[in-house]
């Protein structure tokens, strides 16, 4: 029992270092970006941050993408973004298929960026589901805002635009 015992600590410790070396290589690090992706079907380099999107619909010079609201309609109506469209909550066959009628005329290739809000993104069903029906219709260029919380806390705290849509 203590032979093998020591036997798994050893082993532990050459392992240790072999990790460490395997993710120093592949270019993983605590804390760059890396770190911040999280797991979900967009991937990394499917996300835009609050900021940098905020960033991107203040500069007048910048191409705007498509805003499209997939969640709730209260929580639309309580605040979005300026310029998004409401298309329901993409976790619904309905709102999927008002997504899809809201962007039938756009070209596959157009920036277009889902958000919700409810919740945290990583466990939307309303952004996981509408970023699959995306990418499935074939659009290439669809980011999901990444909110981290809420909207409140993640968008409109921070003083990014927000507007009370007309009923």
């Amino acid at each position: 029992m203590l032979r093998s015992n020591t036997v798994r600590r050893v082993r532990a410790l050459v392992s240790l270092p072999l990790l460490l070396a395997i993710a120093l290589l592949t270019g993983c690090r605590a804390g760059g970006p890396a770190a911040e992706a999280p797991a979900g079907p967009w991937g990394g380099a499917r996300l835009v941050q609050p900021a940098e999107l905020a960033a991107q619909l203040a500069d007048s010079a910048a191409a705007k993408p498509l805003l499209l609201h997939v969640g709730v309609a209260a929580l639309y109506r309580q605040g979005a973004i300026p310029n998004s469209r409401y298309v329901g909550p993409a976790s619904e066959a309905r709102g999927i298929d008002a997504m899809l009628a809201a962007v039938k005329d756009e070209p596959k290739d157009r920036d277009i960026v889902i958000y919700c809000g409810c919740c945290p993104a990583v466990h939307c069903p309303n952004m996981k589901a509408a970023f699959a029906a995306m990418r499935e219709a074939g659009f290439t260029n669809v980011k999901a805002l990444w909110i981290e919380q809420d909207f409140e806390r993640d968008w409109a705290s921070h003083g990014y635009p927000t507007e009370k849509p007309a009923s």
